[in-house]
């Protein structure tokens, strides 16, 4: 064990006695559940099923989470003998996971990273395969893990050249956590070349999951009654996954344009207080969704600071502005499910985390990468949907990580029927 794992072992365990009350503080500021704090302390879990296989997965956020939601689902489609464990971060991603969950899971809220709690937290699950989505690197999960002798994977990882620099310095800690997983799966050619450098063996890309994803689906008499009732015969732009900043970039690239509906759907909705202070400072009409204000023809912009609806928004517009371009440090987010919808995407210049995807799909010229909000605006109200074709030839590529993935994670399960 390194040295760097043993003083952030120190550390976390010097920290343990005061985690209860610092979640307590959280929930206050409604940044934590209090009903699931437990979970983070991995106290008084539900019970784990005698016998049989169980597979822990884990993302941090909303993407992460989805993604591997459809990994579990094949695999179950696999294997429909297994438990599936899901755990993630954020209470956003717990609100959209627990309704859709396949029956044979359940959802936590992910345990805190201490000695004491990742040890209760693996003892009492038992799991036999542990599946870590992108980046979730918990060094106390994961060696508890390894000593109970769970299998142990990293899928659709990605990592930033900021990132591959920090772990640089401390690559023994780095060999020591993930250089003994049996599987290490890269979402893009340059994180497998980063981590091949840091582990110093080689790393498949298989290519970014998220591409197996569906589009979000969308009720279509939500649809139909929101095209009457705000659209009417009126072209409809959306701004998706915005952040701060984002919005007005949004705003002056369609400044001249008065005939098109807007719909702005903040990446976060508890920003929709910020948003509503922009619109009004710019003298705009506009229906807030939280607040179930009904637009009218005569409304210029939904904003939609709602969870779980981006289906129905994109469903909705005509083209889409991709938030994330803009913002320092987001990198962007997955354009694929708009494009597979049909729809032109304008996105901005800033997008490390999708760099080889994007690129991949402006050389078919499925988005446009742009900076400015006159290029932003023009593109907007010009560019054309994808032809047939090239949705065609994306949908065939799609499915290819995804597959891919499930190949390299089979052979790490029991038999079913055998006990662990």
């Amino acid at each position: 064990m390194t040295a760097a794992i043993q003083l952030y072992r120190t550390a976390t365990r010097a920290a343990s006695p005061f985690l209860g009350e610092v979640l307590k503080r959280r929930a206050r500021a409604g940044k934590e559940d209090y009903g699931r704090i437990n979970e983070r302390l991995a106290r008084n879990l539900p019970r784990r099923v005698p016998g049989g296989s169980l597979v822990w997965l884990h993302g941090a956020s909303v993407g992460e989470s989805q993604l591997l939601l459809e990994l579990g689902q094949r695999l179950l489609d696999l294997r429909p003998d297994l438990m599936l464990l899901f755990t993630s971060q954020t209470q956003t991603s717990a609100r959209l996971l627990g309704p859709v969950l396949p029956e044979r899971a359940i959802h936590l809220m992910a345990p805190l990273d201490t000695p004491g709690i990742a040890r209760r937290f693996i003892r009492h699950w038992q799991p036999d395969l542990c599946i870590f989505g992108e980046g979730e690197i918990w060094p106390n999960l994961i060696l508890e893990a390894e000593r109970a002798g769970a299998k142990r994977a990293l899928v659709n990882g990605r990592m930033t050249d900021s990132s591959a620099d920090g772990w640089n310095k401390l690559s023994g800690t780095f060999k020591r956590l993930v250089g003994r997983f049996d599987v290490i799966l890269a979402a893009d050619t340059d994180t497998a070349r980063r981590l091949e450098t840091l582990l110093g063996e080689p790393v498949q890309s298989t290519g970014n999951m998220k591409s197996a994803l569906p589009p979000p689906s969308a009720s279509e008499i939500e649809i139909r009654r929101l095209r009457e009732a705000f659209l009417a015969d009126r072209r409809c732009i959306l701004a998706a996954s915005t952040h701060d900043g984002e919005e007005a970039i949004f705003l002056d690239a369609l400044k001249g344009d008065d005939t098109s509906a807007l719909i702005i759907a903040p990446r976060h909705p508890d920003r929709g207080n910020a948003i509503e202070l922009l619109l009004k400072e710019r003298g705009l009409t506009f229906a807030r969704r939280s607040r179930g204000e009904v637009p009218t023809p005569r409304t210029r912009i939904l904003l939609a600071d709602t969870m779980g609806e981006m289906g129905l928004w994109y469903r909705l517009a005509n083209s889409v502005f991709l938030g994330g371009g803009h913002t320092p440090g987001v990198g962007g987010h997955n354009p694929l499910e708009p494009v597979r919808l049909g729809l032109p995407v304008v996105t901005g210049p800033d997008v490390f985390n999708f760099a080889t995807m994007m690129d991949d799909l402006e050389s078919r010229k499925l988005i446009r990468k742009l900076k400015t909000p006159k290029a932003i605006g023009k593109a907007l109200q010009s560019m054309e949907p994808p032809s047939q074709e090239a949705l065609k030839e994306l949908n065939e590529a799609a499915d290819a990580p995804m597959t891919l993935t499930l190949a390299a994670l089979m052979p790490l399960l029991p038999e079913p029927g055998l006990l662990q």
